[in-house]
């Protein structure tokens, strides 16, 4: 009735109708069954072999009636089986992932902890955390500086709080290896001069001319810290100051 190219073993042969899978059950002398054909036409040219397969009335020698069951589309189904899978992903994803109320709060606990400043050697200096462990330590000023430095996440870190230069800062400076972190300001000039002359530095670092290392964000402090420099300049340069200085109070002859 339609063209040869609605024959089924045409499509067959373009591969437009995939293998055609036939199961049957015979009972009292009737044979049932169903018929499932694969397509990859479109809906027109599936609907139409559909319906031109329901109009056999006849295989054989023997009466028939085909009527359709369903028209499955395999690709949405397997879309909404793929939808659905990733749906049940997500979830146990989110469950696993969303931290508990008790895991919340032992974090903040754990935060409000760290921000905790310790007392140091006898002279109890103010110190982060792990000045004890630190193979370096930082030293700074005062109790403020060091709550800044804990607040950027550095913790080795120990206060000299004082223009005396304590024995507990000359001693670390000898077994650990140490950098000054000083303000910079006159302040900072004076103990780092203090600092030059019993303690053992390796680096020093200081805030921008003007500043004070407590008054520093994070951005300024990792910066400063970043380009500290060698003791040997600060060192040279404090002898260079003191022979002009002494060059400056020679008498006349």
């Amino acid at each position: 009735m339609f063209s040869p190219e609605l024959d089924l073993r045409e499509l067959q042969k373009s591969g437009r109708i995939g293998r055609i899978e036939i199961q049957l059950q015979s009972k009292q002398d009737k044979t049932t069954g169903t018929i499932t054909i694969p397509t990859s036409m479109d809906r027109v040219s599936t609907s139409l072999t559909a319906a031109s397969i329901e109009s056999i009335n006849r295989v054989g020698p023997c009466a028939a009636k085909v009527s359709l069951e369903k028209i499955e589309d395999v690709r949405e189904a397997r879309r909404k089986a793929i939808i659905g899978r990733a749906k049940e992903i997500l979830h146990k994803w989110t469950i696993e992932s969303t931290p508990s109320v008790d895991e919340i709060f032992k974090e903040v606990a754990e935060t409000l902890k760290v921000a905790k400043v310790e007392k140091y050697g006898p002279e109890k200096l103010s110190a982060g955390t792990e000045v004890t462990g630190a193979e370096d330590i930082i030293i700074v000023e005062g109790r403020a500086d060091v709550i800044n430095l804990m607040r950027c996440g550095i913790y080795n870190i120990i206060a000299v709080e004082g223009a005396k230069i304590p024995e507990t800062i000359i001693k670390l400076s000898k077994e650990k290896e140490s950098a000054a972190f000083l303000d910079g300001d006159r302040g900072g000039d004076l103990i780092l001069k203090e600092l030059l002359q019993v303690a053992n530095l390796k680096y020093v670092a200081r805030a921008p001319r003007g500043k004070e290392v407590e008054d520093l964000n994070c951005k300024e402090i990792f910066e400063a810290l970043k380009n500290k420099s060698p003791i040997e300049k600060h060192s040279s340069l404090q002898r260079k100051n003191q022979r002009w200085r002494f060059r400056k109070n020679l008498p006349k002859q």
